[in-house]
């Protein structure tokens, strides 16, 4: 995603002299190309995240818009404060972007494993939270946090489902895509684990078994009515992310059933619920480590049909 995301970031800075991206000592191989073609856009704060975050915010509100980059937790955990107080608040046209959702830093260790960070940030106030599953929502959703007004975190993932948009497909914040059709069962999914839920679905298929998977790209604003529709038209919703499942994908999409008196048959969250990530490994080894690769997605999907019946 990330090559797609800095590319997108070029051809939008070249056109548009407020974009501005300031990284946190890291990047640099990546974010070469910005540089060379971009040099007054572009900024290293060092290893200061906190300091990054201020300064964007001081540059957004003189009119720029400001994209920070970091690792996963680094971009998020370590500078919420500023965040939160400066950003958010002032609701400047900060763009936070973090490279490493989930497991992506898999062998680095818990540090570098983010599995809270759509929970806190879709939490913030004002924040409009963007996770793309495929790289074609990636750039397009590059393009969207530039086009928005205010705070946004834009999560991107090492991994990416293969999936392409439809003749015409237009990504709007706000509404998910539907990337597979079904009537069964309702796999909704956040973030490059998409991969897992699309690819237990085409297996469910051989079996007669029609999975509708929706791509849940944007987790705040959420596409409630997509997520209602999919309880009323399937049989059950089956919620999947590289995150813990408190308050991430799974709990937004149980409070807007809920709150709307909307019961589907059978639902369960899949994500992160052994407490931190204590182990290591390669993002595929640690998936399949907390039941989270595409065999554990359609054991789930069999045992909620079962469930159900």
């Amino acid at each position: 995603m990330k090559e797609v995301f800095v590319q997108k970031l070029i051809s939008l800075a070249e056109r548009d002299p407020r974009i501005v991206v300031i990284t946190g000592d890291l990047g640099f191989g990546m974010f070469e190309p910005f540089q060379q073609r971009c040099p007054k856009q572009f900024l290293n704060a060092g290893v200061a995240e906190q300091n990054m975050v201020g300064l964007a915010t001081g540059m957004a509100l003189d009119g720029r818009v400001v994209f920070t980059y970091s690792i996963g937790n680094f971009g998020v955990l370590r500078c919420l404060e500023q965040i939160r107080n400066d950003a958010a608040y002032h609701d400047a046209n900060v763009k936070v972007v973090t490279m490493g959702g989930g497991f992506s830093y898999g062998a680095l260790g818990i540090s570098h494993h983010a599995t809270e960070d759509i929970s806190v940030m879709r939490s913030m106030p004002g924040v409009v939270t963007l996770v793309p599953g495929d790289n074609w929502e990636a750039g397009e959703a590059t393009e969207a946090v530039v086009k928005h007004s205010g705070t946004t975190y834009l999560r991107l993932d090492k991994t990416v489902a293969d999936t392409t948009p439809e003749a015409g497909e237009h990504f709007e914040i706000g509404r998910a895509r539907q990337v597979r059709a079904g009537s069964d069962i309702t796999i909704i999914a956040t973030g490059g684990i998409l991969s897992c839920a699309v690819k237990a679905a085409d297996s469910l298929r051989r079996f007669g078994v029609q999975c509708r998977v929706l791509s849940m790209h944007t987790i705040k604003p959420l596409d409630t009515a997509a997520i209602v529709q999919a309880a009323q038209e399937t049989g059950g919703i089956l919620t999947l992310e590289e995150h813990t499942v408190e308050g991430g994908l799974g709990g937004a999409v149980a409070e807007a059933l809920l709150d709307r008196g909307i019961h589907p048959r059978v639902f369960q969250r899949m994500g992160l619920r052994a407490g931190f990530s204590s182990i290591v490994g390669s993002q595929d080894y640690l998936r399949r480590h907390y039941g989270l690769d595409e065999t554990a997605v359609e054991a789930a999907v069999r045992d909620l049909l079962g469930r159900r019946s």
